[in-house]
């Protein structure tokens, strides 16, 4: 297990984590499904974790695959260990131990991880167990990932996995998916008004079946991947009164307000957080240099 699970981004107050010490493997063309982003993960020597996790617009299972206890996940003193499943906006979460080992981490749009774990299961707030969410052959999932004989090989497991899932089981009303890519698409700074014109659904009707369907309102959505939007300017180098403005948030006072609602921190400590050096290496579809919007042509699209 390494020092860069759940977002990609590792908020810590110790010394940055050696991320020479650290192999990344990330899935080719033939191993990827819409709406799902893989990275794996191994830390070569044993080192401590200590890690506050920041929110991110997805729905990201981390599977442990060390043979060892794994990381200590803690949500507001509710603690989980080994693989996980964490929702959109889980609050204060911490991982803490022993890393070493090997670890898969997939990211899930919210309207593919409603199809994949299934509407019962809480998408917001909560982080649980593998298990609790995929059910009782979840050990044989990892027992197979673990003894896989190279990343590609377990990528290729994984993405044969979801797709048999995602083939089994109902989507999500296609008026809710169109609604969620809109706000990435508008960087959360689009209307609930507009999107239920756009279904031709009532504003009422689109917020329950939303809430139903992701776990999340659309206000918190929007304010999700607007938050996601600013963050990433923030950590490209933008001035804080600048990534304000170009977010759609009112002023200055309004960011730091929003920025200390989803991390705890102040922008000025998200744009100086070192963690992010690996994230175009790990999540390179979503690297600020490939997305247009941020300082030279990035749209940065995730922490």
């Amino acid at each position: 297990m390494v020092p860069s699970t759940y977002t990609g981004q590792v908020l810590s107050s110790g010394a940055p984590p050696d991320w020479a010490l650290v192999d990344i493997a990330v899935p080719g063309p033939s191993c990827r499904l819409p709406g799902i982003t893989m990275a794996g993960f191994r830390q070569r020597t044993p080192a401590p974790v200590d890690i506050a996790m920041v929110a991110h617009p997805s729905v990201t299972l981390l599977v442990d695959l060390s043979g060892t206890e794994g990381i200590l996940y803690d949500v507001h003193g509710r603690c989980e260990r080994g693989s996980v499943v964490a929702g959109l906006v889980p609050g204060d979460l911490r991982a803490s131990g022993w890393g070493a080992g090997d670890c898969l981490q997939i990211r899930l749009e919210p309207v593919v991880a409603g199809a994949v774990f299934g509407a019962s299961w809480e998408l917001s707030g909560a982080v649980v167990p593998f298990a609790e969410v995929w059910g009782r052959d979840a050990g044989r999932v990892e027992d197979e990932l673990r003894r896989a004989a190279s990343w590609d090989a377990r990528f290729a497991i994984a993405v044969d996995l979801l797709g048999r899932r995602l083939a089994a089981r109902p989507p999500v009303d296609p008026e809710v998916a169109h609604a969620w890519r809109r706000m990435g698409a508008g960087r959360g700074r689009v209307r609930v008004e507009r999107l239920a014109d756009e279904v031709g659904w009532s504003r009422g009707r689109l917020w329950s079946r939303f809430r139903s369907q992701l776990g999340i309102t659309p206000k918190r959505a929007a304010r999700l991947v607007r938050f996601d939007h600013a963050a990433r300017l923030l950590v490209a180098g933008h001035a804080a009164a600048g990534v304000a403005a170009a977010s759609g948030y009112a002023d200055q006072s309004h960011l730091h307000r929003e920025v200390r609602a989803f991390t705890g921190l102040t922008p000025a400590a998200v744009a100086a957080a070192p963690w992010l050096a690996i994230d175009d290496v790990a999540w390179p579809d979503s690297s600020p240099a490939r997305r247009p919007g941020a300082g030279g042509g990035g749209f940065p699209g995730l922490l």
